[in-house]
């Protein structure tokens, strides 16, 4: 079973135990790097929960298995931020759980959309929010990295 628990800025040590986990296994994956948070203090790892609305934790077999966070953007849009899901936890559901629990908080907040960016190789998270309704409205770059621009509208 999957279980969803919501981090509070005091939970910082395990969030940045994911975020490091994540960085090690994916760094392609992310528009930041494993050595811009291997040392920093605590008061980042806070910093980095506070500026998001919501922080999630996904448990499978008491184990955390995954992360994400959202924003709520404005003008009726949440934003889904830094999702990942460990290798032993995937094709399990919890990209799954992850994605709809940020749709459902996003909805009970009176937001209509939800958009995300992916980058523009990794067809299989791509793959993942198009099973959810997400469609591409477009790519960017930055920093010679390209990004794709993904978004859900609600029904």
């Amino acid at each position: 079973m999957i279980g969803l628990v919501e981090l509070a800025v005091a939970d910082w040590p395990r969030w940045r135990e994911l975020r490091l986990a994540a960085l090690t296994e994916a760094p392609q994956a992310f528009g930041t790097n494993l050595a811009e948070w291997l040392e920093v203090p605590a008061a980042r790892w806070e910093g980095r929960l506070a500026e998001a609305d919501l922080n999630l934790v996904a448990e499978l077999d008491g184990r955390d298995a995954g992360m994400v966070s959202a924003t709520l953007a404005g003008a009726g849009t949440a934003k889904l931020r830094s999702m990942w899901v460990a290798p032993f936890a995937r094709g399990r559901g919890v990209g799954d759980a992850l994605i709809e629990a940020v749709v459902r908080w996003a909805a009970e907040r009176g937001a209509h959309r939800v958009t995300l960016d992916v980058m523009a190789d990794n067809e299989s998270a791509a793959a993942l929010y198009r099973r959810h309704g997400f469609v591409e409205t477009g790519t960017f770059e930055d920093e010679g990295v390209v990004e794709r621009v993904m978004v859900r509208v609600a029904g």
